[in-house]
């Protein structure tokens, strides 16, 4: 049983994720304005990050990593939000969810620049196929025959993937000195203070009555439940599993929220999505399997937090 947990957890926080594509394009923005969405949910994960000081004492954080600590909220709690929320709120989930399995492939792109890793053939050839994958994906957002597509939309799902990358390169030593409650707690209390002051007037403004019943039970779930237990999961799996492990769930997204999106009649899957879909995972895939059995797996792309 204690083998299957670990599992367990990386399936249940990779489901979560998949839900956020299809339910975030529901309530985004005809419901909720994206920046008060993005307030309002950071402000519920920073309440729940405060939970874990019930029973432990509050860690120590250095004074220098404290500056290090806003440039990752900054990072990964407010930019990423407001690319994933606004971009969500203007393309389909399908989409969305497809753009954003390349983040294995710019975590390596941006460790070879900085010198942390080193291209190999499988490598080069896996990142060529996932980002021309991805950029067609990103440009069939102009096509008129993708209806529910706009290009800004995929760009800004994008860049919320570079966010994500640059997040997991330059503070994965940060994030490895402190235990996991006491990051999250600093990121997100500082991301809630970021984002609060743009979105407070969206959130008095935002009419709750006028929210559908079909999106209430979406509103409450993108707002409290996607960000802070899934993450505690990961990295609770990440002890035990290797990342190139937890990079395979990551599939699941997008094949989760394709599933639910055409059954929701939210999107329809193109075939030269479905196409591309697969020239993103042949890539991927060649990336991940370059790592796959070496002492340095650790040091691969792996699967990042939402």
């Amino acid at each position: 049983m204690n083998r299957l947990k670990p599992h367990l957890a990386l399936l249940t926080c990779n489901v979560v994720w998949a839900l956020d594509y299809p339910f975030y394009n529901i309530v985004l923005p005809y419901y909720v304005h994206p920046m008060a969405m993005i307030s309002a949910s950071l402000i519920a994960t920073a309440l729940l990050s405060l939970i874990p000081l019930l029973w432990e004492r509050a860690e120590r954080v250095e004074r220098a990593d404290i500056r290090r600590l806003i440039g990752a909220a900054l990072l990964i709690g407010v930019l990423r939000k407001v690319f994933l929320m606004y971009g969500l709120s203007k393309t389909s989930p399908i989409d969305g969810s497809i753009i954003d399995t390349v983040v294995p492939l710019l975590v390596l792109l941006l460790s070879v620049a900085l010198g942390i890793d080193r291209f190999t053939r499988p490598k080069v050839a896996g990142l060529v196929l996932g980002m021309a994958g991805a950029v067609a994906v990103v440009l069939t957002g102009a096509a008129p025959v993708h209806a529910h597509s706009q290009l800004w939309g995929n760009l800004l799902v994008f860049a919320s993937a570079c966010a994500t990358a640059f997040y997991m390169v330059w503070f994965k030593r940060l994030v490895g000195k402190y235990r996991i409650t006491t990051v999250l707690r600093w990121l997100y209390c500082i991301a809630a203070v970021m984002a609060l002051p743009f979105g407070f007037g969206e959130i008095v403004h935002t009419d709750f009555g006028r929210i559908a019943r079909h999106a209430l039970l979406p509103t409450l779930f993108v707002l409290f439940v996607p960000t802070y237990v899934p993450n505690l999961l990961l990295n609770y799996a990440l002890k035990s599993v290797e990342p190139t492990v937890t990079s395979i769930y990551t599939y699941l997204q997008p094949v989760l929220a394709i599933a639910v999106s055409v059954a929701m009649g939210l999107d329809r899957l193109h075939f030269d999505t479905l196409v591309f879909a697969a020239v993103i995972f042949t890539g991927v895939g060649l990336v991940l399997r370059s790592y796959a059995g070496k002492s340095r797996a650790a040091e691969g792309p792996g699967a990042g937090p939402h």
